[in-house]
């Protein structure tokens, strides 16, 4: 309880903060924002906490996570100065809910499997929302994989699944055998589609060992832009360019970069670091 008065004390000095730097007297340049600049910053400081909770760096995720609270802060203060809602009807709401879709908790409700909580949660959002089709309310401006994701998600909730990963992965399978028809085909759109297709079959078999793939898609563009970043310097060392290197040349040097860092992770586990 001792944190909890303390973060409600941290938080409601968060808002005065806030208040006060949209205020006559405030910052020019916070009193000047719009709500579609602070939306641009929402989105960027939540892929930056995204970046620092997978990058298992406490510091970082404590900053992050700071700055998207500071956003939702400033977001809800638009609506506020306009006459909508205030800091506390969120709160007030998310509350309310929180309760709601927890009757074995706070209720009288008990269930016995997380399967059954699952079900009831997703029963309660479609009853208070009053929604046609159990995929309403996926964020369309989410990314397509993400996307792919959470259709995946909202599916399997309502029992729309594959049992097992082995057998979503027998779809894409399935899937890639399709592409490559198409290709053979050459036509365009066909290979278009069937390569959507793949794509999201892949998300479901990502989805199904208990990831999610926009977020290890991620981890692997990060991987690739280090080591390509570290074949150039390999190649700058011999003095050369990118452009001027053979295929043969450029795959022998990430062949050695790749090595390099598999040695580096191998010592790394045996150390514990």
């Amino acid at each position: 309880m001792k944190k909890s008065r303390e973060a409600a004390r941290q938080f409601e000095q968060l808002l005065e903060i806030m208040v006060c730097l949209r205020s006559p007297c405030g910052c020019p340049w916070d009193r000047s924002r719009s709500k579609e600049d602070i939306i641009n910053y929402f989105l960027e400081e939540t892929y930056e906490a995204i970046d620092a909770l997978c990058s298992e760096k406490v510091e970082a995720a404590r900053e992050e996570l700071g700055d998207v609270l500071m956003e939702i802060v400033f977001l809800t203060l638009f609506y506020d100065e306009a006459g909508h809602f205030s800091m506390a009807e969120v709160i007030e709401n998310i509350n309310k809910k929180m309760i709601e879709r927890h009757p074995h908790v706070f209720g009288r409700l008990k269930k016995a499997s997380q399967e059954e909580i699952v079900a009831d949660w997703q029963r309660h959002k479609m009853e208070e929302k009053k929604r046609d089709s159990v995929l309403e309310g996926v964020p369309a401006s989410a990314p397509a994989l993400l996307y792919a994701f959470l259709l995946g998600q909202r599916a399997a909730a309502h029992g729309f699944d594959w049992p097992e990963a082995g057998q979503a992965l027998e779809k894409v399978e399935e899937e890639l055998g399709e592409f490559r028809q198409a290709l053979q085909s050459g036509k365009k759109a066909e290979i278009a589609e069937e390569l959507g297709d793949l794509f999201f079959s892949l998300s479901q078999v990502a989805r199904l060992l208990g990831y999610n793939p926009e977020i290890i898609l991620r981890a692997a563009n990060k991987k690739f832009e280090t080591r390509f970043r570290q074949m150039e310097k390999e190649i700058k060392k011999k003095g050369k360019k990118l452009g001027s290197c053979s295929a043969e040349e450029l795959d022998q040097t990430w062949e050695k970069v790749k090595t390099k860092k598999t040695k580096a992770h191998s010592r790394a586990k045996k150390l514990k670091i």
